[in-house]
């Protein structure tokens, strides 16, 4: 049976990162996080000093439908992602962040003033650890 993905992540995983996901770790499925614990991971208060208990409703989420060898996208909050990588890892599953690359893109406005954006482009997923 091939394994799945679990998304926590601040963000829709992309239709980019779906195909990649699904041709290169050789995933059948994505879940992402519910709603409600997506806004949770994604708005975690920045002035608690410890995360493990806020977390405890996305732990045990991703250990109630992951298995050992499903993938998990962790990136958000470093205090967060640190907890859920080591979690994931003690369970047997594989925790893994996007590669992206980022270009600058400038436009210049008609007052003279220059606007700096960022184009975000999903490269590959890599392995915590590697």
């Amino acid at each position: 049976m091939a394994p799945k993905l679990f998304a926590i992540f601040n963000h829709e995983i992309t239709d980019i990162q779906k195909k990649d996901a699904r041709d290169f770790l050789g995933v059948d499925a994505i879940e992402d996080l519910p709603d409600d614990l997506k806004a949770l991971w994604s708005d975690i208060p920045p002035e608690l000093q410890e995360i493990r208990g806020y977390l405890s409703p996305v732990i045990e989420w991703l250990e109630g439908h992951a298995a050992r060898g499903d993938y998990v996208l962790i990136q958000g909050d470093f205090g967060a992602c640190y907890i859920m990588v080591n979690f994931a890892l003690n369970k047997g599953l594989v925790p893994v962040y996007s590669t992206t690359r980022r270009d600058a893109v400038e436009e210049h406005l008609p007052d003279g003033s220059i606007r700096l954006g960022h184009l975000i482009r999903h490269r590959m997923f890599r392995r915590y650890g590697d």
